[in-house]
């Protein structure tokens, strides 16, 4: 939710090094993430290449692969401008991720590991709990982050996909993105929980309709979260 995660470890290359290409784009997502550079921002390549402490050649490559993935935009012998927020990114990464949820949530529902439903679903009644009686705190803000992460990507690792996982860590780069300047508080946690939690009973008792109806739901709330609607 509002609590920040970090990007993957860079990765190594066939030969075992770690590429520098990967280190500038971690680097660039958590410059974004952490508000060391400002969403809509205009910066130049050197003062990138400075922040990141990355040298220009490999950070360029970074930035070819964040511009295909819609994070910036590179304007030519002018710098480099960070997408905003707003209305549309906010409509496209919902759509997108409903589209790919929505399907994963019926094959979910009536395959997915019982014991991995079973135990998310009392991580959520007891979070639930402990926010209505101790509020919003760092310790409840970390499992609520981690909550988003468990039931989403288990909901989606159901396709053992590769091509589906990837695409589907791109646009939660977009998630984090409009999440930026969106204040959490307890009632509007316990509203998310709740929603996951009509998710998840619909899943333990294997109705995909309901599970997907559920989904949705949950989808349109918390895109109206985003903008600021609810």
């Amino acid at each position: 939710m509002a609590r920040k995660t970090k990007t993957a470890d860079p990765v190594e290359d066939n030969g075992g090094a770690v590429r520098l290409s990967d280190v500038a784009y971690n680097r660039i997502l958590e410059a974004l993430f952490d508000r060391k550079v400002q969403a809509g921002a205009f910066v130049s390549q050197g003062e990138l290449s400075e922040l990141v402490d990355v040298p220009v050649a490999p950070l360029r490559d970074a930035l070819r692969v964040l511009e295909a993935e819609g994070i910036l935009t590179i304007h030519p012998r002018s710098g480099i401008q960070f997408v905003r927020p707003g209305l549309e990114l906010t409509r496209s990464t919902y759509q997108f991720r409903s589209i790919l949820e929505k399907a994963a949530i019926r094959v979910f529902a009536e395959q997915g590991d019982e014991s991995l439903v079973g135990s998310m679903l009392e991580r959520h009644l007891r979070l639930m709990l402990a926010i209505g009686v101790e509020g919003l705190g760092p310790a409840e803000l970390v499992e609520m982050e981690a909550l988003e992460q468990v039931l989403h990507n288990a909901v989606i690792g159901v396709f053992h996909n590769p091509l589906i996982d990837s695409s589907y860590r791109r646009m939660h780069n977009y998630l984090r993105l409009l999440r930026l300047d969106r204040k959490l508080t307890a009632p509007v946690a316990l509203r998310t929980l709740k929603e996951h939690v009509e998710i998840i009973e619909a899943c333990r008792a294997r109705n995909a309709d309901k599970a997907e109806q559920a989904l949705d739901a949950h989808f349109q709330a918390a895109m109206n979260r985003n903008l600021g609607l609810i």
